[in-house]
């Protein structure tokens, strides 16, 4: 394998890794959310997912952007030979990292009661987002120690340290939760009420987001301070040594635009709630009802659709380096452009053939009693799993050539449209929860379009379509029409019942993850050296050439 070849494998593998980390994160949250709904039900969703939303912003405005950043400086310097300089500019992150991270987390602790209650219609939020407030702080410094590791090229740091993270949080947030909404059901029982539940139980959870980021934080300092003790004893060439001055200034400016970008491409869940239950109570609806939607819509439609997400976002995470270190080698640069996406699309297009597939079932499967509306979201919204996954790749893409004002302009231009269509289609139209979800697709669309075109237009550069699309959409619609059958046979073989419906489903999502890479390989959907760029590659390349397909 040539050098070339070898390099661009390397980081398609260490991004699998994040990746994968991801979807095991991912399927993590997915888990624990099951008990948690049921405890804290959809209205206690809404509560936390009000919270949430203003401590996501807050964590994007001040640091969200700080892996990405660190990253692509520490990239850059290794690239050009100044690896003497990284560990000062881990310094000056870190320093950066706490002083943004105090500044997030007062802001959250002490405008809690006019962000949730003012802002979002929902004053029961203000308790989780005090709770969550630390967790800012945490994230912040935890931020830069994982652009570190990636900026150097491992991302098996931040990979542990998120798994790490989120098994805490599961354990700590149900826990948690079950404890706090029986103490708020008392507290309901003395005033009269029925919010204190939810809003306690919901805070329960939070808690855990912020003991898991710690113990995340406690376990990659230790990793680091092992690797700084190694470093000290190693020499590098001499160069110019960086001022703390300088590298805060190319610190900044390169978080800037990504914070503005990705609050932009973020900010968009803060608009939705706030305006969907402004549109509804107009409208007439009843607060509990509204609530009760846009728990199903924030507590289990998306959360299910941000389990494949997460794959491009751990794609992104690895590409930007790598492109950082290339300065501006194009062929190569086109070449790990196409990997990449390519890459990402044979994973998302058959999950979310698989969500709309199964929709109806998944549900019902992790959240029975859950209302029609969460079946009908998963059939038809299952698409946004690959608009959001290219554009959020794509988002990468620019940023790692040095176009970071682009990706802020087409998620501002997205906005404006998103915000224009989800208001037609909740005061207009009247589609109640399916006008959210059709206006969040369609602001994933519009990000893909634009992206695409600064991409073809700055890289010269136009995807591979066949085996990018047509054949992954090929592959997946054969897995969807014999999973869905099998489902059918097999559900009305044992009986209907509930067991049956889980049992059925578990074979059938196992068949056709089978029959997919089956159909992709017979299809020739990837090539060899695509193939050993997956974890335990050697092990499929194996397995394609013992079967003779053609590779």
């Amino acid at each position: 394998m040539s050098k070339k070849n070898s390099n661009n494998s390397n980081y398609i593998f260490q991004g699998a890794i994040l990746a994968s980390a991801s979807i095991i994160v991912r399927m993590i949250g997915l888990l624990y959310r099951i008990p948690l709904g049921r405890i804290i039900g959809d209205v206690g969703n809404s509560y936390y997912s009000c919270a949430f939303e203003v401590y996501s912003l807050i964590l994007l405005i001040s640091s969200y952007s700080l892996p990405l950043a660190v990253s692509k400086i520490v990239s850059a310097r290794i690239g050009t030979g100044a690896r003497a300089n990284i560990g000062r500019i881990l310094k000056c992150a870190l320093g950066f990292g706490f002083f943004v991270g105090v500044i997030g987390a007062l802001v959250a602790y002490f405008g809690a009661d006019f962000l949730t209650g003012t802002l979002l219609n929902t004053p029961e939020g203000a308790i989780c987002l005090r709770v969550l407030a630390p967790c800012i702080l945490i994230v912040a410094v935890l931020g830069v120690i994982r652009g570190y590791f990636q900026g150097l090229g491992t991302m098996i740091p931040t990979a542990v340290s998120q798994i790490i993270e989120q098994i805490v949080n599961a354990v700590v947030a149900v826990g948690a939760a079950w404890v706090l909404f029986d103490y708020g059901k008392k507290i309901d029982a003395v005033l009269g009420t029925d919010t204190a539940a939810p809003a306690y139980g919901a805070s329960g959870s939070t808690l855990g987001t912020t003991l898991g980021a710690l113990a995340a934080l406690l376990f990659i300092s230790f990793l680091l301070m092992v690797f700084l003790k190694k470093e000290k004893k190693r020499s590098f060439k001499d160069c110019p040594q960086e001022s703390y001055r300088e590298i805060l200034v190319v610190l900044v400016m390169t978080i800037l635009p990504v914070i503005l970008s990705t609050a932009i491409y973020n900010i968009n869940g803060i608009i939705d709630q706030g305006m969907f239950k402004a549109l509804m109570q107009n409208s007439g609806k009843e607060k509990e009802e509204i609530d009760v939607i846009w728990g199903v819509y924030s507590g289990k439609y998306k959360l299910l659709c941000n389990v494949p997400i997460a794959l491009a976002s751990a794609m992104a995470s690895s590409t930007i380096p790598n492109i950082s270190k290339m300065h501006g080698n194009r062929k190569a640069i086109r070449r790990s452009v196409g990997d990449v996406i390519r890459f990402t699309m044979v994973i998302s297009i058959p999950c979310a053939v698989g969500l709309g597939v199964f929709g109806k079932e998944i549900i019902e499967v992790l959240w029975p009693g859950t209302p029609e509306i969460g079946a009908e979201m998963m059939i038809f919204g299952s698409s946004a799993v690959v608009f959001y996954s290219l554009s959020t790749l794509t988002n990468g893409i620019l940023q790692g050539i040095d176009r970071m004002r682009l990706p802020v302009i087409h998620a501002a231009v997205s906005l404006v449209l998103h915000v224009g269509l989800l208001y037609v289609l909740t005061a207009v139209l009247k589609m109640e929860g399916m006008a959210i979800v059709w206006s969040y697709i369609f602001f994933g669309i519009i990000m893909c379009i634009l992206n695409n075109l600064a991409i073809r237009k700055h890289l010269k550069y136009r995807q591979e379509v066949l085996r990018t699309f047509i054949i992954p959409i090929a592959a997946s619609a054969v897995m969807g029409v014999v999973s869905r059958l099998l489902y059918n046979v097999l559900f009305t073989a044992m009986g209907e019942t509930g067991i049956a419906m889980l049992v059925s489903l578990i074979i059938a999502v196992i068949v056709a993850v089978v029959l997919y890479f089956v159909a992709l390989l017979a299809m020739r959907g990837l090539k060899e050296r695509e193939l050993r760029a997956f974890p335990k590659g050697h092990v499929l390349v194996s397995i394609a050439k013992k079967l003779h397909f053609k590779l």
